[in-house]
């Protein structure tokens, strides 16, 4: 057996073979191709082999001292929209065939059957035979041709199954299986696995589509959903498992989420709102007015008024006029102060708001003020005045 030749070559022995069978001329023997009855339309599984049947035979023979050569063979495969392909030819004692192609018997035989192995789908279409005979001479000769029709077969490969929905109680779920390949198209089958075995039936399930609506989950419809896929030469399958949950769903949970934080979200704008407002109002406050009026200055007793007419030191006492006795002390206020004639005294100030610390006040080249006496460690003393006589008082 030798590889056939290139289409070039396929479409050259085709016009052969069909000028042979338009030049063959008329004879007393006439041939003819047989095929069963009632197998011209085969159908064979994906993988398998097939044969497909045919044989010729002579009538009108004169005697077998005239046997009739059998000239050529071939099988044609012809499918819908593309060119005719040759895939097995005999032709004067040479046979040439696609791989997986061969005759049954060897030639010459009046059988002519083919054989197909490891088919696949492509395989499909109708195969022609054409077979051209001559007598012994060489003068004579007779074509006959038959059709038959093959159609591969695909088992369903394994499906996937899915569930759509989230299965919580009360809700609906739908099962979904599919075949990525199957010839003919799969049919399916849910069912439900023991201990709970159940099949479910039209309008939950959609064989041709191979769906499963369950409606109102419960508890008890938790388990494993088992789906079949199946057609005239086999069947697959697949199953999901299913949980009924009872909690909030994801949705909620997360819905919870976003609602925690956006409200601490605004807790904190809240809380930045009001800090920002009340550093706005506190900042007015402490700045210093440049046309504000001078706080007044408490008025002091002058020299001449402290020493008495006869002499005798005496002490002024000045105070503003008292406020209630439970109200607090008003900024600026002076409390009674023991001062000496001979001391000048700093005028009061008041506290300044702005944190800076007060600037002391240099004292008159006339004295030396109270606190600075203090801080040099001296001691009040009470001097005797002198009387007019002389005499100390």
């Amino acid at each position: 057996m030798v590889s056939l030749p290139r289409p070039p070559a396929t479409s050259l022995l085709r016009f052969l073979f069909l000028g042979l069978s338009t030049l063959a001329s008329p004879s007393r023997a006439q041939l003819e191709l047989h095929v069963p009855a009632g197998l011209t339309r085969l159908k064979a599984v994906e993988g398998a082999e097939v044969v497909l049947p045919a044989w010729y035979t002579l009538q009108g023979q004169v005697s077998s001292s005239q046997p009739w050569d059998l000239l050529a063979v071939m099988w044609f495969l012809e499918q819908e929209g593309k060119d005719l392909n040759q895939v097995l030819a005999y032709i004067s004692g040479v046979t040439s065939s696609k791989p997986g192609v061969s005759l049954v018997y060897s030639m010459p035989s009046q059988n002519v059957s083919l054989r197909l192995q490891g088919l696949q789908e492509k395989d499909s279409g109708s195969y022609r035979c054409s077979v051209n005979v001559q007598d012994h001479q060489g003068i004579k000769r007779s074509h006959s041709s038959k059709t038959l029709e093959l159609r591969v077969l695909v088992p369903p490969a394994p499906p996937s199954c899915r569930l759509l929905g989230v299965p919580r109680v009360g809700t609906n779920v739908t099962l979904s299986c599919q075949s990525p390949r199957s010839k003919p198209a799969a049919q399916y089958q849910w069912e439900r696995a023991p201990p709970s075995a159940q099949v479910f039936f039209a309008p939950a399930l959609d064989a041709i589509r191979g769906s499963l609506s369950l409606t109102n989950l419960s508890s008890p419809m938790s388990g494993v959903y088992i789906c079949k896929a199946h057609n005239e030469v086999g069947s697959a399958q697949c199953n999901v498992t299913l949980e009924v949950s009872t909690g909030p769903g994801p949705a909620v949970v997360a819905g919870a989420v976003v609602g925690t934080l956006v409200g601490l979200g605004l807790l904190a704008g809240l809380v930045l709102l009001y800090q920002r407002r009340s550093k706005a109002l506190e900042e007015p406050a402490n700045d210093i007015k440049e046309d504000a009026t001078a706080p007044r200055t408490l008025p002091w007793p002058k020299g001449s008024d402290t020493i008495s007419k006869n002499g005798t030191l005496s002490s002024v006492t000045s105070a503003r006029a008292l406020r209630h006795p439970q109200g607090p002390p008003r900024p600026g206020a002076l409390t009674p102060t023991l001062s000496l004639s001979s001391q000048v005294l700093p005028s009061p100030r008041l506290p300044r708001t702005d944190g800076a610390q007060p600037q002391p006040i240099s004292p008159s080249p006339g004295g030396v003020s109270s606190s600075a006496l203090s801080r040099m460690g001296a001691v009040p003393v009470m001097v005797p005045a002198q009387s007019q006589a002389g005499s100390l008082v």
